[in-house]
């Protein structure tokens, strides 16, 4: 009988998985222990094993597909001695459609804008106005005073006899013609007065909407993208974040790094080695930040394991350092390198990455200051440390220069009150710029 190839269940947290890539076709012989395919977990992409042989008969799901649920039948295998007619209603089964691919431009076509309503042209600035001619088209002689009290008054200067030299229109020509019962006609346009009351601006159209033109790329969300959103959400939501920082000076802790990586090839410390190695002693010393809420008891660890944040494409991700106060710098620093190398790739087991107990993130490298991070659940703390660089200080009532250090500690204040913080920094500090103390 056919054997059904399920979607196994990689982690705790896993509900769904990618199915990245199948490294297996049908028709391929299958021997137990055969890597099959790549699936891409909340966490990592993980590499499933064949535990039966046989002949891969059907694939059931292709790859590419996203969100199949755990259990969920991915593939069929022959055993031995079977042939495709024994897989029955598989044989005719199409696999399913992959997912949409993670980055592709925008298919829908962008609309044009609509076109917007041509403005009316400003009326352009009225001129003053030529004297009015006269109804047989000769040219209307008055005075300017005579012409101004036409106009205020809407009185046809053409249509008014002077009296003054020349038959020149003045003062009381005009006054006459407005005491004689004569129909004025209608006012002729004036230049606008020095000081215009202001007019009401023109009512504008409002402008149709415009649809946006620039182009976009949708990239589909990793699950790594989906769950980190999901407990960091959570995170600042239900746990009561506080910060505490602190600088410390790391000129003893620069010079004896530059001795030590001069001694050996078979390690190379960086400060985050160092960094990793305080933590895990300050909680040695303070055990009461190494530990977990819950609503029956808070959870004190026996372990001092710290998560570590490694960037990768598509995320974040902790592995994790076991044991770390009891580990040496050099150690440290080896296995780091190592699980920082397999997280980037990709090759992380749940077990590499599960159950630290408090956690470290260090963006010192891109040359950040201080920063504060986000608890990860269910640690109680997460110490974020920034870079180091010459900042002035007072030693001895003088000023110097120092390499200066801040580091800021994020608290779940149900476990962690502002003294144990402020114990827990304090110890963190005394060990960084002391590192000979790391060494003992």
């Amino acid at each position: 009988m056919p054997i059904q190839i399920l979607m196994p269940a990689l982690s705790p947290t896993m509900t769904e998985g990618t199915l990245a890539k199948w490294l297996k076709k049908e028709g391929d012989q299958v021997s137990s222990g055969d890597v099959l395919a790549e699936i891409e977990t909340d966490k990592a992409t993980m590499e499933i094993e064949a535990v039966d042989e046989g002949v891969l008969g059907k694939i059931l799901i292709k790859e590419g597909t996203e969100a199949v649920p755990i259990n969920t039948p991915i593939a069929v295998l022959l055993a031995e001695g079977e042939d495709r007619s024994a897989l029955g209603a598989w044989a005719g089964a199409a696999p399913a459609p992959a997912a949409k691919a993670e980055a592709k431009p925008a298919t829908a076509a962008t609309p044009a804008p609509a076109a917007r309503p041509s403005p009316a042209p400003a009326p352009a600035t009225q001129a003053a106005p030529q004297p009015a001619p006269s109804g047989n088209g000769s040219r209307v002689f008055a005075s300017p005073l005579a012409r101004r009290m036409a106009e205020q008054a809407g009185v046809d200067i053409a249509a008014v006899k002077g009296s003054g030299p020349h038959g020149r229109i003045v003062k009381r020509d005009i006054e006459a013609a407005l005491a004689a019962p004569i129909a004025p006609r209608p006012a002729v346009p004036t230049a606008l007065p020095a000081a215009p009351a202001a007019r009401p601006p023109a009512p504008t159209p409002a402008p149709a909407p415009v649809a946006p033109t620039a182009l976009y790329t949708e990239i589909a969300n990793s699950g790594m993208r989906k769950v980190i959103a999901r407990r960091l959400l959570e995170s600042k939501q239900t746990i009561p974040h506080f910060y505490l920082s602190i600088d410390c000076q790391v000129d003893a802790l620069i010079r004896i790094r530059k001795d030590l990586n001069a001694r050996s090839d078979k390690y190379k410390l960086s400060v985050n080695d160092f960094a990793i190695r305080a933590l895990a002693l300050a909680l040695r010393q303070v055990p009461a930040a190494n530990a977990s809420w819950s609503d029956a008891a808070t959870l004190r660890y026996n372990s001092v394991d710290v998560a570590v944040a490694v960037a990768v494409d598509n995320g974040l991700i902790t592995p994790v350092i076991r044991n770390a106060d009891n580990k040496g710098l050099a150690a440290i620093a080896n296995e780091m390198r190592e699980l920082a190398a397999r997280a980037r790739a990709g090759k992380l087991m749940p077990e590499d990455y599960q159950g630290g107990t408090f956690s470290l993130s260090n963006l010192g490298m891109y040359g950040i200051k201080d920063f504060a991070a986000i608890i990860n659940p269910p640690q109680a703390g997460i110490l974020a440390v920034g870079a180091a660089e010459q900042r002035p200080v007072v030693k001895d009532g003088a000023l110097a220069v120092a390499t200066v250090m801040s580091c800021t500690l994020a608290g779940d204040h149900r476990i962690i009150d502002g003294a144990i913080g402020a114990q827990l920094l304090g110890a963190f500090k005394t060990l960084i710029e002391d590192p000979l103390a790391m060494l003992l």
